[in-house]
């Protein structure tokens, strides 16, 4: 089946709003260490891709409509490139850092943990991620830790509005709080409309 119109509105949708980040990103940019915009590009970049990815998950049939692909090719492509980019957030973090304490959750204090909430949050992903490869073998479970991506998106919000550099920048502050607020309400929708089709 060819793309239709709603997929071709939504792919452009998500390329202006990349665009959109990318001058806000730049516009709030007064440093040139390489390692450090590095860390800000795939932090912005994997949590809206992931948000993406989220956000698609109560729309199983218009996705599928409107791509003219299965849902899981969809929901596959923006959840690989979330993950990839995500991932590097961390990694050039560490090499900016030149410690590997990047990646261990801190539990030093309350207020520590949450500006560092990025750190458990990196661990909940692949939890999450492996859920889903793993869904075959665990068919009863596999949902409920798949659905961590949820805590994980929490974590990141949290983390990204209390340490994030780029959320001093307004349009990037409402961008990202409204991509998590989003993906709270798609996730109300897709328990309601389970909700709805175990009644029938």
């Amino acid at each position: 089946m060819p793309l239709k119109r709603e997929g071709l509105i939504f792919l452009l949708g998500i390329a202006a709003l990349a665009a959109a980040i990318a001058v806000l990103f730049l516009s709030s940019t007064t440093e040139a260490e390489p390692a450090r915009l590095a860390v800000r590009f795939f932090g912005l970049y994997g949590y809206l891709f992931l948000s993406v990815a989220t956000l698609t998950t109560p729309f199983l049939k218009e996705v599928t409509q409107a791509f003219g692909k299965s849902f899981l090719k969809v929901h596959h492509t923006f959840s690989i490139l979330g993950i990839a980019l995500i991932t590097l957030h961390p990694v050039f973090n560490a090499v900016e850092r030149l410690s590997l304490s990047v990646f261990l959750p801190n539990f030093s204090s309350w207020d520590t943990f949450w500006r560092l909430a990025g750190r458990p949050a990196f661990i909940l992903l692949y939890v999450a991620v492996s859920a889903a490869i793993l869904r075959a073998k665990a068919p009863k479970y596999w949902r409920f830790f798949h659905s961590l991506m949820y805590v994980v998106l929490l974590f990141g919000i949290v983390h990204a509005n209390l340490i994030g550099t780029d959320f001093g920048n307004m349009g990037i502050l409402l961008i990202y709080n409204g991509l998590f607020a989003a993906s709270l309400a798609g996730f109300v929708l897709k328990r309601y409309r389970t909700h709805i089709m175990k009644k029938r």
